[in-house]
């Protein structure tokens, strides 16, 4: 059957790109070519051109597999997103992509990207553990395997940050202005996190730069928000049903969709309030909002759904007491929230139930579950951390841990960089103080948690209940 291309003859009910893409210009490189990004920030930008048009074409660059470069070639840049709302399906075709590339095999067309002037915002979608940020210090973790690689061969980068530095360091060679860097990651005030990376990896290499980049370049916060699950045949035929051809690229989301940006960029920006953007002095009250509400309750959702054998979230939605669980741990989180300007948190958390209900999304737990290590400290960790200083209850944040934990007992198996280690701490658990082992990964677990006896009696008793003769 033909695949979906330029000169393919769409159904009028299909949206599509308004705009002329013949005359587009690269003005954004995107790293990490992901179901995440084709979905969101690719739509608000397609959104943002065909209100105001402007240079704002995507470079698309995928660090390490070439398996979506390839895809997004032989279809003409083009995929498909189907928006799965319980009435009914909507198909729409994203073309905002001007050029698509493999890091790993095409690193100087990478680079001559980011030090063209051309190219004045660099996004990013790599997953928290790309970054190569030390559990501990919350600095630039210098064995992490691409930033030891890249501060070892700096002119030939594999990893975001190598990739970031060098781009930089060509612009500050060659008289041309820096890029803004935003970070669409799920990292707590990530711009900020960000910047103090990138600093530190340049000054190892030298402090003329590391002064320049902090001079010049902004690194603006922003939050993210929209239901991604990993593509399925299913997916593909439903796209195929409502295209007429072929997406091998197609994915599936919910109607869902926000982004919440901090408004500081260097040498300007697409439109992307066009779409639904919110530009925001400070992103941190949503941020926080999102990662403890949204995120933390679907860490909870996953693991209930990975013990009780449910395969989705939705499967976990539709059993009552299980939704009673994450009501709770709603209203535990509440207490530790900033107010967030023009939002009710009554009814985000109403908006949330419904979307993690929605039974046209098949978010798969195992999915979600993954890279833990990287997700907990922001997701669960900090707003325990808060309720313990207000003398708030934590309980709800003690019950997530002792069932991550009680998954990893049960499957003997992480999807998680930290794996041997979350492996070793299940092997060697000790029946008196279950969590020891859990709560001795170096830098994982905040000093003030470790030391909570209350909180880790908490995780203790419900570990000790989930598997009395088995510890």
């Amino acid at each position: 059957m033909e695949r979906l291309s330029a000169s393919t003859d769409l159904p009028p009910s299909v949206a599509r790109p308004a705009y002329d893409r013949a005359a587009l210009r690269p003005g954004i490189v995107h790293i990490g070519l992901g179901a995440f990004h084709r979905a969101h920030q690719a739509v608000y930008t397609q959104r943002a051109l065909s209100a105001s048009f402007g240079p704002w074409g995507i470079v698309a660059v995928n660090l390490r597999s070439s398996e979506p470069v390839e895809a997004l070639q032989s279809q003409d840049g083009l995929h498909s997103i189907v928006v799965r709302a319980p009435e009914k399906d909507i198909a729409e075709v994203i073309g905002a992509a001007v050029d698509w590339l493999c890091a790993a095999r095409d690193c100087e067309k990478v680079l001559a990207y980011l030090a063209d002037p051309g190219v004045r915002v660099v996004t990013l979608t790599v997953s928290e553990k790309a970054y190569g940020l030390h559990p501990a210090t919350g600095g630039l973790d210098t064995t992490h395997p691409a930033v030891a690689a890249d501060l070892a061969n700096p002119h030939a980068p594999t990893g975001v940050l190598g990739f970031l530095v060098e781009g930089l360091a060509l612009r500050r060679a060659r008289g041309i202005a820096p890029y803004t860097v935003l970070c669409c990651d799920n990292l707590p005030s990530n711009g900020r996190i960000l910047r103090r990376l990138v600093l530190e990896m340049a000054e190892r290499r030298d402090q003329g730069l590391t002064d320049w980049i902090a001079a010049n370049c902004t690194f603006p916060c922003s939050m993210v928000d929209r239901i991604v699950p990993a593509a399925t045949e299913e997916t593909r035929s439903i796209a195929k049903r409502l295209l007429g051809v072929e997406d091998s690229l197609a994915l599936e989301t919910e109607p869902f969709l926000q982004w919440v940006i901090e408004d500081d960029f260097v040498c300007g920006r697409p439109a992307w309030e066009a779409g639904g953007a919110i530009f925001a002095a400070q992103v941190e009250p949503y941020e926080k909002m999102k990662l403890r509400l949204l995120n933390g309750s679907h860490t909870l959702i996953a693991h209930l759904g990975l013990l009780h054998g449910l395969e989705c979230v939705r499967d976990v939605m539709a059993v009552p007491e299980l939704v009673r669980q994450v009501h709770r741990h709603m209203e535990a989180v509440v207490p530790t929230l900033d107010p967030v300007p023009g939002v009710d948190l009554d009814e985000y958390q109403a908006q949330l139930l419904a979307r993690f209900a929605n039974k046209a999304i098949a978010h798969r737990n195992v999915q979600i579950a993954m890279d833990c290590t990287q997700k907990l400290p922001q997701r669960i960790f900090a707003p325990a951390v808060e309720a313990l200083r207000s003398d708030s209850d934590a309980a709800a944040f003690a019950h997530v841990v002792a069932l991550w934990i009680t998954a990893v007992r049960k499957r003997m198996e992480a999807d998680d960089p930290r794996r041997d280690e979350i492996l070793e701490a299940a092997r060697n658990l000790d029946t008196a103080d279950p969590s020891a082992s859990f709560l001795a990964i170096g830098g994982l677990f905040p000093p003030e948690l470790v030391a909570a006896r209350g909180w880790r009696d908490a995780i203790n008793a419900e570990l000790q209940a989930a598997a009395p003769g088995a510890l």
